[in-house]
């Protein structure tokens, strides 16, 4: 079930809130839990059991972590109880990738699975690891199984995140605070992401998508490609974010923020501290700090960055250019740590040059098929293969896009937030924003409604991964 789809607005939603609202507080857990259970099971019903299973092993482990922690046997049970989760993760995933590599290297003929991959495996993987590793590192281990099912399958952040850290939310998960101003700034959160995804996102999908069917390629409708994926997949993916802390917010839980404006970035070391940065900090402290992190000489944490970076791309997806893309974000935060930096400081406009051009690169390697894909895409941006300059078709699209366009790169940019913000502590500007908001957010779900109803809408990018 998709948060931009008829159903769950219009059905799932309200339904879920009726019911959450009027029960007791006892049993809100028990009807958060069953209303994620029927989200997750509405597209892949068979899939709730191996969730369930995961849940349930991770219970388990929770509590024997817990009766040995500080023994060798409570380290024991923690790296099992992390092997167990990776291996589901490792069979659906990514078996086919080990299959089909081996099979090129020794001229075997073993026939891949073909396994479906399970929507947000990713995602509740890791939330399963950091629940059973904080249990090793001190936290209380979770008696009651609902309340660690809720952490895992919560339908918020369930598909496609944010990684919700089991030490950040333990509290919130037994007593949480509810409020109509609190429900209020998750409704605007949610249908703020809502407008990113529907009104620009799936707008940029769709010049996307008009790129690749096109015969008449040309160095402009490549650039074009180029800047609308970037903007596409940001606005993706951090709409998807907002919605999930918004509805978190209508809740009672406060989920940590995903995104902080990444496009502003002058390196890609900044970059990375602002785009998903719940998978960041889940690497950095799980598997970076864990390897060493830069304790043990700039040997080692150069090894450490490469290894997490590695993970990084792969996690993405079973494919090779998900590693190289990994690996050259390796590449370029080793060369920003050793002498890099010091140079980018010196001018922030060629900083900020570089840092975009780059990440946009990136991402034309993260949405290639191949790497002979990738190849071909960042060639056209410099005319190789002796494509024209312009075409008719790239310049109708530019024409066409170019409100959308100029949407997606305000929008990456503080510039509106403040302008609110300066708006907001004026006595004036104040009343005028309390009257208006609730104009536009009506306004902006009756106009996402009909494009809903018309059917012009994507899944998310990230749920794949």
């Amino acid at each position: 079930m998709l948060f931009s789809s008829i159903t769950f607005l219009y059905y799932f939603l309200p339904l879920t809130m009726a019911l959450y609202l009027m029960v007791p507080k006892r049993f809100k857990n028990l009807v958060l839990l069953l209303a994620s259970l029927v989200f997750y099971a509405w597209g892949e019903p068979k899939y709730v059991f191996l969730m369930a299973g995961s849940i349930l092993l991770g219970y388990g482990f929770g509590l024997l972590i817990e009766k040995f922690r500080g023994k060798r046997a409570g380290r024991f049970f923690c790296i099992v109880s992390v092997l167990f989760s990776l291996s589901f993760l490792l069979y659906f995933k990514y078996a086919d990738f080990f299959l089909e590599n081996f099979n090129a290297v020794t001229g075997a003929h073993i026939p891949l699975l073909n396994i479906a991959l399970p929507i947000g495996i990713s995602f509740y993987t890791f939330q399963l690891i950091s629940y059973t590793v904080d249990v090793y590192r001190g936290e209380k281990a979770q008696k009651n199984i609902i309340s660690l099912a809720v952490y895992i399958a919560m339908f918020p952040q369930l598909i496609a995140g944010p990684i919700v850290r089991y030490s950040h939310i333990a509290g919130q998960i037994e007593e949480r605070e509810y409020s109509w101003n609190g429900m209020a700034e998750g409704i605007r959160r949610f249908v703020t992401g809502m407008a990113k995804k529907i009104l620009i996102s799936n707008q940029l999908a769709e010049l996307c998508s008009v790129f690749r069917a096109s015969g008449e390629k040309s160095v402009l409708f490549y650039w074009l490609y180029a800047l609308s994926f970037m903007l596409h997949i940001y606005y993706d993916f951090s709409g998807y974010s907002d919605m999930a802390i918004g509805l978190g917010r209508i809740l009672g839980f406060h989920f940590q923020e995903n995104f902080n404006y990444p496009y502003i970035s002058k390196s890609i070391t900044e970059f990375w501290r602002r785009w998903h940065i719940s998978l960041g900090t889940w690497f950095r402290d799980y598997v970076y700090i864990p390897l060493g992190g830069n304790r043990l000489g700039k040997g080692r944490q150069l090894l450490n960055i490469l290894v997490v970076w590695m993970l990084t791309g792969f996690w993405h997806g079973a494919e090779w250019n998900f590693i190289v893309w990994g690996l050259i974000f390796a590449l370029l935060l080793t060369a920003e740590k050793l002498w890099l930096l010091k140079i980018l400081e010196k001018s922030k406009v060629l900083a900020h040059i570089y840092t975009l051009f780059l990440v946009m690169l990136s991402f034309i390697i993260f949405n290639a098929q191949d790497m002979g894909q990738a190849f071909s895409d960042i060639g056209g941006l410099f005319g190789i293969g002796g494509i024209s300059l312009l075409s008719a078709e790239a310049v109708y699209c530019l024409k066409s896009f170019s409100v959308v366009l100029f949407m997606g790169i305000v929008g990456v940019m503080p510039a509106v937030r403040n302008f609110v913000g300066y708006i907001g502590n004026k006595p004036a500007g104040g009343r005028i924003l309390n009257i208006a908001e609730p104009v536009i957010l009506v306004g902006l779900w009756l106009v996402m409604t009909a494009y809903l109803v018309d059917g012009s809408f994507n899944p998310f990018l990230y749920f794949r991964f």
